[in-house]
């Protein structure tokens, strides 16, 4: 089993600056993916960013490219999500999500294991 847990939402003005960090603990592996996604109300759960850990590859949508960074600290079982200059269309609950599996996806049932959320708002 593995848990994630995720820190960093909050809420912020147009053009600002977070840091998301999702610890992960348990049966954790170098060979694993790590994603974050989101989801606004109404709206079906979108990947925003993922990181393999053992292939040295990220992966970004579209629609964060230029302005979000995902990260890793493979020591502490962390990754984080830079996000700057953040949009009022930013706002969603930000998830954690772990695929077991080294090829890094975009589609949110290839994860296993999910974290609970953290809630990102951004007022214009």
């Amino acid at each position: 089993q593995v848990q994630l847990v995720e820190s960093g939402g909050g809420l912020v003005q147009a053009g600002d600056s977070l840091r998301l960090s999702c610890v992960a603990s348990g049966r954790t592996s170098r060979s694993y993916v790590m994603g974050w996604f989101r989801q606004a109300p109404g709206n079906e759960r979108e990947f925003v960013a993922g990181i393999s850990w053992s292939r040295g590859t990220t992966n970004y949508a579209d629609s964060v490219k230029g302005r979000f960074t995902i990260s890793g600290d493979n020591a502490k079982n962390t990754v984080y999500l830079q996000m700057n200059s953040l949009k009022p269309e930013d706002t969603a609950v930000y998830y954690c999500a772990l695929d077991t599996s080294p090829i890094l996806r975009a589609y949110a049932p290839w994860y296993e294991y999910w974290g609970r959320g953290t809630q990102v708002t951004v007022s214009s």
